[in-house]
């Protein structure tokens, strides 16, 4: 659905270049959520507003649904927009109009006959949830109901690809979740591609099949979401997983335990796992063939994409033969193992 290559976007002022986008490559497919995350000035809405050419890039190349849309002259691009919907962070409703006639707008512009415009309102609005505030004004709806109104507004024209700009940034963390569930639905009921950009790693857990990560005006690491949980290869999704991933126990809480056991063998490992293998009873099945004791310190367990993935600090307490043949063990049934000390 989209494909950008070597897109490279400088903002000159009187004293100084900025550079907001440095080669950037990047590859959407069609039907799939993806999200691009990153801190403040990282460069990701200057990227989504590329894509739509709300920001013309100094070079590269931008394909939307077979299209360069870089090449395209002001009536095309015009046409072409309408088939990219955008949902923004602060709404941007009309606040003299009624919801009913901020849907509308957009079909107005595309000089779609009333009849038609009108039964495609009424349908969004039921698809978004809303349809008994057709006739509220903005200033009468929650800041829930105002997206929704703006998710209605941003689907008027049928688009293939919608942009989400940090669109539940200035939500509560409970409407957040409704809307996010509100685009998962959209995405599969309508099979919309959706690019959504966030500097919230929750809501990339929640709703994205893949995700980008841009620092510093550059792509850092692309992959598909559980992978990046599992295995951030980066110092900046490293700083976004552990923002809401706990691993360890407390330092102060595992420095008690040290030196306990000096009759026997103990070693402190951590132990992660994902998928199917956080179903099974892996932990004392290693127990009883292998004849330690495991002593449970620490653990979480969380879910990505409806997969659960979590991580346990285990000590593991008996012969050394024993403890390192129960790593192996673990290991041989899919999970990964980390000597802590």
């Amino acid at each position: 659905m989209i494909e950008i290559n070597n897109l490279t976007k400088i903002f000159h002022t009187p004293h100084q270049d900025i550079m907001a986008l440095e080669e950037v490559d990047l590859s959407v497919n069609r039907g799939e959520i993806f999200g691009i995350i990153g801190l403040s000035g990282a460069g990701k809405s200057t990227l989504i507003r590329c894509i739509n050419m709300l920001e013309k890039p100094t070079r590269g190349t931008i394909v939307v649904d077979g299209q360069d849309i870089n090449s395209l002259n002001q009536r095309e691009l015009r046409l072409a927009r309408q088939k990219i919907g955008m949902i923004f962070q602060q709404f941007n409703l009309l606040s003299s109009r009624t919801v009913f006639d901020n849907v509308m707008f957009p079909l107005e512009i595309a000089q779609t006959p009333l009849p038609q415009a009108r039964q495609r309102v009424e349908e969004l609005l039921e698809l978004v949830g809303i349809t008994d505030k057709a006739r509220v004004y903005p200033d009468q709806l929650s800041g829930g109901q105002k997206q929704r109104v703006g998710i209605a507004r941003a689907l008027a024209n049928d688009p293939k690809l919608l942009l989400s700009d940090e669109a539940t940034s200035a939500l509560d963390p409970e409407t957040t979740r409704s809307i996010l569930k509100l685009l998962k639905d959209i995405n599969q009921q309508l099979d919309l591609t959706i690019l959504l950009i966030t500097h919230d790693m929750n809501v990339i857990k929640q709703v994205c099949d893949r995700v980008a990560v841009i620092n510093e005006s550059r792509i850092v690491e692309v992959g598909d979401v559980i992978s990046i949980f599992s295995n951030p290869s980066t110092p900046t999704s490293q700083s976004f997983i552990n923002a809401i991933v706990h691993k360890d126990a407390p330092e102060e809480y595992i420095s008690t335990l040290i030196g306990k056991h000096q009759d026997r063998y103990s070693c402190l490992v951590r132990v992660s796992f994902i998928g199917a293998s956080a179903g099974q009873p892996v932990i004392s099945a290693m127990i009883k063939q292998h004849d330690v004791d495991a002593n449970i310190l620490y653990g979480n367990i969380d879910r990505v994409k409806d997969v659960p993935f979590g991580h346990l600090t285990l000590e593991l307490i008996g012969d050394q033969a024993a403890v390192d043949l129960s790593m192996g063990f673990l290991r041989s049934r899919g999970l990964e193992v980390e000597v802590i000390s």
